[in-house]
């Protein structure tokens, strides 16, 4: 037996390995930011509990970054790559909190089968009114100090409002795949593990609305920029 494959053996060996490796995954990262109309910065009276809640509140629908990064927006593939799902088996439970009269954070993403837990930090009461279709509706009071978990089965965008105090609004965004982030304060957001291929990138905010773009998914990514608000 020789001591060295010929030339033609090696070349076909690698080849064959190359084509049976999987190809690596990318990511997908870039910016949210809002290109429509000023917006009117408005705040909101406040007509109940003002020693916990304040006066006026500001208006959390819309939060723009000083350079017009939006803050809240759900970016997703609405076409996922194919055997992609999210589970509860390792999530651990999301926390929203509801302090000064407000849902923190005021959007959360959750896999489908897993669990919010609700919290009240406030010295009063509020209570959880959701407005879901898929899942079980709830309508719960909250006293202070109170802790209510709530397993969401289905994927769905969940409002969750206080019949106590109007102006609060929160979401519960129920994710089937793992293919889900939140915008941060400057509006910028990452998808990682990406299989490379063309997707169909979907862009949720709860005023602006939903958009969609399509992507390349490659080994060497470009950052994008998605603007929401265009008329």
């Amino acid at each position: 037996m020789p001591a060295t494959l010929p030339r033609i053996v090696w070349t076909t060996i690698v080849c064959a390995l190359l084509l049976a490796a999987p190809a690596s995954a990318g990511t997908i990262a870039g910016n949210v930011r809002y290109a429509g109309p000023a917006v009117e910065g408005a705040k909101i009276p406040v007509t109940i509990d003002q020693y916990v809640c304040g006066k006026e509140k500001e208006p959390e629908d819309l939060i723009l970054s000083a350079r017009k990064g939006v803050k809240n927006a759900v970016v997703y593939l609405q076409s996922p790559p194919p055997g992609a799902k999210s589970g509860p088996a390792a999530s651990a439970p999301v926390q929203v909190d509801q302090r000064q009269c407000s849902f923190v954070p005021r959007v959360v993403i959750v896999p489908t089968g897993g669990t919010v837990e609700f919290l009240n930090s406030d010295r009063l009461l509020h209570n959880l009114h959701s407005a879901s279709k898929d899942n079980p509706r709830f309508n719960r009071s909250q006293p202070k100090g109170r802790t209510i978990p709530i397993v969401m089965a289905k994927p769905e965008f969940v409002r969750v409002d206080c019949d106590l105090h109007s102006w609060m609004h929160g979401w519960v965004v129920v994710a089937d795949h793992p293919y889900y982030a939140l915008a941060g304060d400057d509006g910028a957001f990452t998808l990682d593990n990406v299989p490379p291929g063309k997707y169909t990138l979907a862009i949720w905010h709860e005023r602006l609305g939903t958009l969609t773009r399509e992507v390349t998914v490659t080994d060497r990514p470009s950052p994008i920029t998605i603007e929401l608000g265009k008329k």
